[in-house]
């Protein structure tokens, strides 16, 4: 079975509510799926993965903290080629998703699915649909 690791931080829930929707349309189509905040987040938990999908808000056009700091743990595991995928909210400018998917795929050299998921603020049930349609798109890729 392809397996997957949604890594993503939150502070008002909203990036939250998007990881959790992208895990729903994953499992949904059958992927194993492991959701796992990224202050909680280590190297071990990339092993085994068939694709890894990162989550930040943008704050201060860039990513929230936590997040930077499990770019610098990531960059320890070969990934190289592995799926990749970039997912977030934001207020006005969202440079974290291009962030996390310029490291994925040049640092990391992921196959990254681009363009990463954008939503605006809270996202609405459209904005939760567009997630979990994010996680079959990326469940297609891997298996």
């Amino acid at each position: 079975m392809a397996k997957a690791i949604v890594i993503y931080e939150t502070r008002s829930g909203n990036t939250e509510m998007m990881a959790k929707a992208i895990e729903t349309g994953l499992k949904k189509a059958g992927v194993d799926v492991e959701l796992k905040k990224g202050a909680r987040a280590t190297v071990d938990n990339l092993k085994d993965v068939d694709a890894v999908i990162l989550g930040s808000p943008t704050y201060v056009r860039s990513l929230i903290a936590a997040m930077k700091t499990f770019l610098f743990e990531m960059d320890k595991v070969d990934l190289k080629g592995k799926v990749g995928a970039a997912f977030g909210s934001y207020g006005w400018s969202g440079e974290s998703i291009e962030i996390l998917t310029e490291t994925m795929k040049n640092l990391a050299g992921m196959n990254v699915i681009e363009p990463g998921l954008r939503i605006n603020r809270r996202p609405t049930e459209k904005g939760l649909e567009e997630c979990r349609e994010f996680g079959k798109k990326i469940a297609e890729r891997i298996k």
